[in-house]
């Protein structure tokens, strides 16, 4: 271990337990903006992550934020949401809705690209 690991282990050891969680709280968020800074170049270009043959209206929602990365989140909430509660309240097969999300998701990846279009001309 380095002298400044050493030193580090060596003050926290000294804290009271409070004070130890807080540290490590920062510690995490000072850890967690490094990785963030690190991963500014989002992918501009949709990640080819197979779609399973089983698969479940969630995990098909994880699976396409991960494939688009580069998508506002929150344009795509209210749809989302839709094509949710279309499949447990009104009873629509999975299947089905993991189809629409699939249209979905397509189209705001292109309403992206027509978008940043117009800004670099």
């Amino acid at each position: 271990m380095s002298g400044e690991g050493k030193k580090l282990l060596r003050l926290f050891r000294g804290l009271s337990d409070s004070r130890r969680r807080a540290l490590f709280e920062y510690a995490e968020f000072l850890a967690a903006r490094d990785a963030a800074e690190g991963l500014n170049a989002v992918p501009q270009e949709p990640l080819a992550i197979p779609r399973p043959e089983q698969e479940s209206v969630v995990k098909a929602i994880q699976r396409l934020m991960s494939s688009y990365p580069m998508l506002d989140r929150n344009r795509l909430l209210h749809e989302t949401s839709a094509q949710m509660t279309r499949h447990l309240v009104h009873g629509v097969p999975a299947v089905e809705v993991i189809d629409e999300l699939e249209i979905i998701f397509r189209r705001h990846y292109q309403t992206r690209l027509e978008e940043s279009g117009k800004e670099a001309q």
